[in-house]
């Protein structure tokens, strides 16, 4: 990847951040419509978290999982995560106004942070809304993102995207009950940690390098 972003890309992740503000100004606005099911997500999207990595005690087992790429080829998560530097991962939805494009807006920012220090990361989100999350939709969602070529979007059947949450400890029952989360594997050899919360770029730059990292719970 280039150092230097190219002006689409920028363009893109301007228009994300951008909606990261609207998502921010929501509450009122639901307020006045009556129930908000997405309140607990939009009380979080306040200020990014600067809370470490923390070593997940009980590890993902991602052999067996298969899911479906952008371009509607079958993958093996284990094989997407395979890369031999920093691998990220989360769990997103492409409707979601609140978590999501934030969580999204920190992967972009990311990217372009270590890119611009010529440092390789890979990127995986994975969307928990497979009926409507279709590998087009997907490339659409990818390409408002600004996502470069090592962020991966799946999606697949839903018993193969339960089984992708459960491995992570993700699964909650439905889409609207999802919690941010990133989790993080430095190399092959070291163990997935987590991040709570909606991660600034700084702590996933941190997390990467294990400058942040601590023990399991």
């Amino acid at each position: 990847m280039p150092a230097r972003i190219s002006h689409d890309r920028r363009l893109a992740r301007a228009l994300l951040v951008a909606l990261c503000a609207c998502a921010a100004a929501l509450p009122a606005l639901a307020s006045a419509q009556g129930a908000d099911p997405h309140a607990h997500h939009r009380a979080a999207t306040s200020a990014p978290v600067q809370t470490p990595a923390r070593e997940m005690e009980e590890q993902p087992v991602l052999r067996g999982v298969f899911l479906v790429d952008t371009a509607g080829n079958a993958v093996a998560l284990d094989e997407v995560v395979a890369a031999e530097g920093p691998v990220f991962l989360n769990f997103i939805f492409t409707t979601c106004t609140t978590i999501c494009p934030v969580m999204s807006a920190g992967f972009g920012r990311l990217e372009d942070q270590l890119a611009a220090r010529g440092q390789k990361v890979r990127l995986v989100s994975i969307s928990i809304d497979p009926e409507v999350d279709t590998p087009a939709r997907l490339r659409e969602y990818a390409a408002r993102a600004g996502a470069g070529g090592d962020w991966h979007f799946l999606t697949g059947r839903p018993s193969a995207v339960e089984a992708a949450q459960r491995a992570f400890g993700a699964y909650r029952g439905s889409k609207e009950a999802h919690a941010a989360a990133t989790y993080v594997r430095r190399s092959p050899s070291e163990p997935w940690g987590r991040i709570d919360g909606l991660a600034s770029a700084d702590t996933l730059i941190r997390a990467s390098t294990g400058d942040n990292a601590t023990g399991g719970r």
